[in-house]
């Protein structure tokens, strides 16, 4: 049932991007079929890749040969699609590309699917050790896409945004001396010097230091980082991070570089406007509020201090803390 992809076979568009204006042009689509409706003398697919999804639509005056490979397309298969975009008979306001469609007159199966263990969509249920094991199924979903392409734009606007602000992007090495730091390191047996072993990086922490006595006074790098500690919620074995260091600077200069960075990531990412500065919290004002030197202040319940209310209670547990220097909070 497959096809050759040949070399007259180009991509003229992503799926995701046809609106009305490209109505009447001539067009060629690739990706995997998401949803097929066959009503007999007509037949939809919805095509999807990584931007989107664009409907494409077969009836009475679509060529034998090409109906029957359509009526023969099941999800999941891979295809090119080539014909006419047009305007849609029926609107579909849900995605950006609802109001055409593309008319085919051009159509081959690139590589045909199994049935997939679970259905490749946002609305399912599915156990994590499935999921994990179909992996490049799973981020087929529209939301997973979205997250991956997401931490793209991220990544871009960090470095857009550095690099307009005078960074120097230096790669560190990834096989490293052993150095202490807050967790166990990760280690690589050296092949070439038995018994010795090169450490994974915990964070770029010395060398970044290097480079500051170097003269490179502003170094950014989307740094990966290597631990060898318990999972926590907001930890796992590697993990990506901004690292940067700044040479004749303040605490103020720093906290500034970085509230703009925030701000930028918003603006050029999800669209939104933050007011600069953003509020700060010394750590005593912290822990005092919080209770904690990292917190999430959308979080309305805030520490109080009683300790006025109390000190003359009876109550030999709170007044006797009030009296011997501490509080009730």
């Amino acid at each position: 049932m497959a096809e050759f992809f040949d070399k007259t076979d180009r991509r003229t568009n992503y799926c995701g991007e046809f609106r009305t204006s490209d109505i009447g042009k001539k067009v060629c689509v690739m990706g995997w079929t998401a949803r097929v409706r066959d009503l007999g003398s007509l037949i939809f697919i919805d095509l999807r890749d990584r931007t989107g999804i664009v409907q494409l639509a077969f009836d009475e005056n679509t060529k034998k040969d090409i109906f029957d490979k359509a009526f023969k397309t099941r999800t999941e298969y891979v295809v090119v699609a080539k014909g006419e975009v047009r305007m849609r008979s029926s609107i579909n306001k849900q995605i950006p590309t609802g109001d055409v469609e593309i008319f085919v007159d051009e159509y081959k199966i690139i590589s045909a699917a199994q049935t997939t263990p679970f259905e490749i969509n946002d609305g399912i249920s599915v156990k994590d050790e499935l999921s994990l094991k179909y992996r490049y199924l799973d981020l087929r979903r529209p939301s997973l896409t979205q997250n991956i392409l997401m931490r793209h734009e991220i990544a871009k606007a960090a470095r857009e945004y550095y690099y307009n602000n005078g960074f120097v992007e230096i790669e560190t090495p990834m096989m490293i001396k052993s150095t202490p730091e807050g967790a166990r390191d990760y280690l690589v047996p050296s092949r070439i010097h038995k018994g010795s072993f090169y450490a994974l990086p915990q964070s770029p922490q010395i060398y970044k230091q290097l480079l500051m006595v170097a003269g490179f006074d502003r170094y950014i790098q989307l740094a990966r980082c290597f631990r060898d500690e318990d999972l926590r919620a907001d930890r796992q074995p590697e993990f990506t991070q901004i690292d940067l260091e700044m040479s004749f600077v303040d605490q103020n200069d720093i906290m500034t570089m970085n509230e703009g960075f925030i701000a930028y990531v918003f603006k050029k990412v999800l669209g939104k406007d933050i007011s600069l500065p953003l509020p700060r919290l010394t750590y005593n004002d912290a822990m005092n509020r919080y209770g904690s030197d990292k917190p999430d202040t959308r979080f309305g319940m805030e520490i109080c201090d009683v300790s006025d209310l109390v000190k003359n209670c009876g109550f030999g547990v709170f007044s006797g803390a009030v009296q011997s220097g501490g509080s009730v909070r």
